[in-house]
């Protein structure tokens, strides 16, 4: 056992923790006993200056880098409703039967066997305007809409794995960091573009991330990443390397060059608290490695094919490609968003506006 120091908003607590065979879990489990904090509220931080640990309960504590001695830094974090609907959700009871003691310390619902029999879709809130949702035998997949910016491939990240769409700028850091220290499988024709060049911009809040950045996410989370384009329900899936995969999975979706999050949930409109960012892969268990089934095998891929579905066609996915644009700086006339960015990159104009 290694002592850790704990210091809260009720004062500097030093709690007992195995290192070596604990999960992230486990102390999310020590800390809420030290602090009466809910796992799914922690925010921790650790080093000088302190950076933010990502949260991912599966994993072993050794993920988080924490070193002997080192101080966690603990704060409440408060969610904030990312739902369309201004009417407040409905209370969530679950019973004893349906929420195990290690979900009831994490947030995350255990849904009851046989719930429900056949998957659906459909939109939640009055007047349809509630989040676009699946249904699956594990709690609903849930459209989680981030907004829509050059940023929206890390805010998206930001909400799975930090629970703050916020935190964008970490999630670029994280990449600059990634491409920095290994040159070798970074390489300037890997990158098409110089590294330190390819570094900066992608530090810059309107440069947009792409594959290259979920391929590093997923191994820097060890963490496959699906995502799904809502234009075609096509599955790319990012795994991480064997020695470092967990097993679990997050789902994004893409509609032309915007990304949005997706998380599980016991109902459509359960607050975010009761949100499952990142799952067990179909077939991951425990202690050995996962073998991913068939797209047509794997229930939450299905599930979020047919999300995709469901989104394309109410058309909220927002076809960026078919609007008319015109360049306020040199009047040339373009269609869609993608060639917008197309342009802004080939001559640094940044004005546009629809004809």
């Amino acid at each position: 056992m290694e002592p850790v120091r704990l210091r809260h908003p009720n004062g500097v607590t030093t709690i007992q923790l195995d290192l070596s065979k604990s999960s992230v879990q486990d102390l999310q489990q020590e800390i809420f006993a030290a602090t009466e904090i809910l796992p799914c509220l922690q925010e921790l931080k650790a080093g000088y200056p302190p950076r933010p640990l990502a949260i991912i309960p599966d994993l072993p504590v050794e993920s988080l880098g924490l070193q002997r001695g080192e101080q966690v830094v603990v704060t409440k974090r408060w969610s904030a409703g990312l739902t369309h609907s201004s009417a407040p959700p409905p209370q969530v009871t679950a019973s004893s039967s349906a929420l195990s003691p290690s979900a009831a310390m994490t947030g995350m619902m255990t849904i009851p066997q046989g719930f429900p029999p056949v998957p659906f879709a459909g939109s939640g809130g009055a007047n349809d305007a509630g989040p676009e949702y699946v249904a699956t035998s594990i709690g609903y997949l849930v459209h989680r809409v981030v907004p829509a910016d050059d940023s929206c491939l890390f805010s998206a990240i930001a909400l799975i794995f930090e629970q703050d769409p916020s935190k964008a700028q970490s999630i670029r850091q994280i990449v600059a960091t990634t491409i920095w220290s290994d040159p070798v499988k970074w390489n300037e024709a890997i990158l098409g573009r110089p590294r330190v060049e390819y570094i900066q911009k992608i530090l810059t809040p309107n440069t947009r991330g792409g594959a290259l950045e979920l391929a590093i996410l997923a191994e820097h989370y060890g963490t496959e990443i699906a995502c799904v384009d809502v234009a075609t329900s096509r599955v790319l899936r990012f795994l991480p390397p064997p020695a470092r995969d967990s097993g679990n999975r997050a789902i994004v979706l893409c509609a032309d060059v915007h990304y949005d999050a997706t998380s599980v949930a016991p109902t459509p409109d359960a607050p975010d608290k009761l949100h499952q960012t990142v799952m067990r892969r179909d077939g991951a268990n425990s202690g050995r490695e996962a073998r991913p089934r068939g797209e047509d095998e794997d229930e939450m891929l299905v599930a979020a094919k047919k999300l995709a579905d469901v989104l394309r066609t109410k058309r909220e996915d927002t076809d960026a490609a078919s609007f008319d644009l015109k360049c306020q700086m040199c009047g040339k006339g373009m269609k869609g968003e993608k060639e917008a960015h197309e342009h802004a990159e080939q001559t640094g104009h940044v004005a546009f506006g629809e004809y």
